[in-house]
């Protein structure tokens, strides 16, 4: 059984928290939190593809230049290659889930 208590935690971003709920090399899961006004830096991956699954709060993703607003209960695949970035511009904490296939660590390009 894995949750947050006994996974492995990092830090990213403005006081962004991440805990590896699986981590091996063909696929992560990774449980993550984003505080109000935070935003990841704009990015790609070359082999990696992911899909963001939406806790609480609301996100907005940008793929592509293109925007779009996540719920709860709402996820959206990026493909390896698509430049993209998630952030949270409202005042609440953001939630979600990142399962990346294979795994994204080693794998990510700033733009």
């Amino acid at each position: 059984m894995k949750d947050k208590t006994n996974s492995e935690h990092y830090t990213w971003g403005n006081a962004c928290d991440g805990w590896h709920l699986l981590k091996s090399d063909s696929l992560s899961v990774i449980e993550e939190r984003m505080p109000p006004g935070t935003s990841e830096a704009r990015h790609y991956h070359e082999k990696t593809q992911q899909l963001f699954y939406m806790l609480s709060g609301t996100a907005v993703m940008e793929i592509e230049g293109v925007e779009h607003t996540l719920v709860a209960g709402q996820s959206i695949h990026i493909q390896a290659g698509q430049k993209h970035r998630i952030s949270n511009r409202t005042i609440a904490d953001l939630h979600f889930l990142v399962i990346s296939e294979p795994k994204s660590h080693g794998d990510r390009v700033n733009c």
